[in-house]
């Protein structure tokens, strides 16, 4: 029997008006609520922007992540302290920087940028997980594609980063995809999902429980 997840991160949350049912589905089953920041995208259904991030950030018993892309995330990533995006009320902060990985610098700024702002600091990976555990990894090849990748890379040891596994998991694949992860008993990791949790490009909350009913019952 494999470990099931710690906890699942549906990410593109882009209204506010679904809150209450967003409380009921966390009242069941341990999730993390991705928003996607990049306040120069204001016409793209997946960024939410500031009014909606505000009031959801303001609503009590929810667990969110930023995951911030575009000229602030790269700020983030090469120049940090000139970085001006709004993270209040976040608990971790996801920098999609690029599309190649983070050089030694970058996995620093981003570090000190996140405990400058009581933030867990999340990156992804490519290939195997990092040993680096002053930050999560999560492990992305598709960058909200909904590709699956071919191989899903083993958890650290106990002592390494938080990890997660993202590319194309939805309610009909994520029980082979953790199958396929194979986390031994008592394995701490999450699972993240994007383009599997939307219908017709709106995040669909539908889907959201159909993946946790698959994973958890």
């Amino acid at each position: 029997m494999f470990a099931k997840p710690t906890f699942i991160a549906f990410t593109g949350v882009d209204t506010a008006d679904t809150i209450a049912d967003m409380k009921s589905l966390a009242a069941h089953w341990p999730i993390e609520w991705g928003v996607l920041v990049d306040d120069d995208k204001t016409d793209d259904a997946l960024f939410a922007n500031l009014e909606i991030r505000r009031k959801l950030l303001t609503s009590s018993g929810l667990k969110f992540a930023a995951h911030v892309c575009g000229e602030q995330a790269s700020k983030i990533a090469n120049q940090p302290n000139a970085a001006t995006v709004d993270l209040s009320g976040f608990r971790r902060i996801q920098v999609n920087h690029g599309f190649s990985g983070s050089s030694p610098d970058q996995i620093e700024n981003v570090v000190r940028f996140g405990r400058s702002r009581g933030l867990r600091s999340m990156l992804q990976t490519l290939t195997e997980f990092p040993s680096d555990s002053r930050l999560d990894w999560l492990y992305d090849t598709s960058f909200g594609t909904g590709k699956t990748p071919d191989r899903w890379p083993s958890l650290p040891s106990e002592k390494g980063p938080f990890c997660g596994y993202s590319g194309g998991i939805n309610s009909d694949n994520v029980a082979s995809v953790i199958s396929a992860i194979a986390a031994p008993d008592g394995a701490q990791y999450f699972i993240d999902m994007e383009s599997g949790v939307r219908t017709d490009g709106r995040f669909d909350l539908a889907k959201c429980e159909a993946v946790c009913r698959a994973v958890f019952g």
